[in-house]
């Protein structure tokens, strides 16, 4: 059973299509993980409405920020909306003001 199902954004997208097939092969393993677990090792609430994908890739930590959108009642839909290698130990707050954008924008827009 899945919990919810992921979508990509644009920024996600450009974000993934950078890293090589193996990074990318981990990614969408932990993501479908993350859909049929709840893991906060895979995915994890940053604040009200921000959550991370983790993946940890040869000694790399690859972030991919989301958001819920359930406002269709026939499925829950997560949008990841970009993500960075993460390099310090707290995600920085541009990244996550950044996805609050990209956040508000989508509902603006649907």
């Amino acid at each position: 059973m899945k919990y919810f199902e992921t979508r990509f954004l644009e920024e996600a997208d450009k974000f993934i299509s950078t890293l090589d097939r193996k990074a990318i092969a981990k990614i969408l393993y932990n993501i479908d993980l993350a859909e049929k677990n709840n893991d906060p090792r895979l995915f994890k609430k940053l604040d009200n409405h921000i959550w991370e994908f983790r993946i940890r890739f040869n000694n790399t930590q690859i972030r991919l920020l989301a958001f819920w959108d359930k406002t269709n009642n026939q499925e829950t839909l997560v949008f990841a909306t970009h993500g960075f290698i993460k390099k310090v130990n707290k995600i920085p707050l541009k990244e996550i003001e950044r996805a609050h954008k990209i956040r508000l924008k989508y509902f603006e827009n649907k």
